[in-house]
């Protein structure tokens, strides 16, 4: 077992930020495990810009943005191993990781930072009833197959929810040639910034339906169509309001989960959780 001063969970920006955090106030002995097998985390695959302006003075893309902190970790010399998935890490700061290529690993540490981020809400967290096709996709990997993989996910695009990556996902996906029949959400408001309703949509003529929501899933193999239905104020479908809407491909764009399993294994308590509608 190897000793660590400090151990972050997690290269992604919070990880890689908190590192160059550390350093800087005398904080040497860092080791940074990242699953993937690039450090970034999700800025990777963001490929638009809007980073960086905070902290770096220009507007950056995501790739642009993580380099800054990749570069400045390599300069400062702070460990790093990707491809490797921490298992669990116990109340006494004993972690336990898998890597590609040392294989089974085991740290004690000082002190222990976990970053690791979320994962996106999917179509069975919320509950939304019909067929299995293909063609459903959370906005994030649809983000990743286009901008990542060089896959293109549609044509005939419906997009559930108004959060940011589903609105550029939007325009993404419009300027890749896809025809995008609408954005649907569930709150009588956006949940996504005014500069990507603006930018994202307006600019592209992509109309936002508010208070609406999808009730069923349509297709065998491929995905045929989706029906939605206007919602009322406590967020649940006003009967008689279904509309049919043609389409290959629905993107959810409906929230975020953390990845809080080495949390609560460690003993940390979930103290925060924002609930969102069933419905969303």
């Amino acid at each position: 077992m190897t000793h660590k001063q400090v151990i972050i969970v997690g290269g992604g920006p919070a990880g890689l930020a908190a590192a160059l955090r550390l350093w800087e106030k005398g904080v040497k002995d860092i080791l940074i495990l990242e699953r993937e097998h690039f450090l970034g985390g999700i800025l990777r695959q963001c490929i638009h810009d809007g980073f960086g302006l905070t902290r770096f003075g220009e507007s950056l893309s995501g790739p642009e943005y993580a380099q800054r902190f990749i570069d400045q970790v390599i300069e400062t010399g702070i460990e790093t191993i990707t491809d490797c998935t921490v298992l669990d890490v116990s109340g006494d700061k004993i972690v336990t990781a898998a890597s590609r290529e040392r294989g089974l690993l085991q740290f004690q540490a000082d002190a222990v930072l976990l970053t690791m981020g979320c994962r996106e809400r999917t179509r069975g967290a919320l509950a939304i009833p019909g067929q299995r096709p293909a063609g459903v996709y959370t906005a994030g990997v649809a983000q990743n197959y286009i901008n990542l993989q060089n896959i293109m996910v549609g044509h005939e695009v419906v997009i559930l929810g108004s959060g940011d990556i589903g609105l550029i996902m939007a325009r993404r996906m419009t300027l890749e040639g896809a025809h995008v029949k609408g954005v649907y959400e569930v709150q009588p408001y956006p949940s996504g910034l005014p500069r990507n309703i603006e930018q994202c949509l307006n600019d592209y003529h992509i109309p936002l339906h508010l208070s609406h929501t999808v009730v069923d899933i349509r297709g065998r193999e491929r995905l045929s169509s989706v029906v939605v239905m206007q919602c009322d104020e406590n967020f649940r479908p006003i009967p008689g309001t279904e509309e049919e809407i043609p389409c290959d491909t629905l993107i959810l764009s409906v929230g975020l989960i953390p990845e809080n399993e080495l949390s609560l294994a460690a003993g940390a308590r979930n103290l925060c959780r924002r609930q969102r509608p069933a419905c969303a």
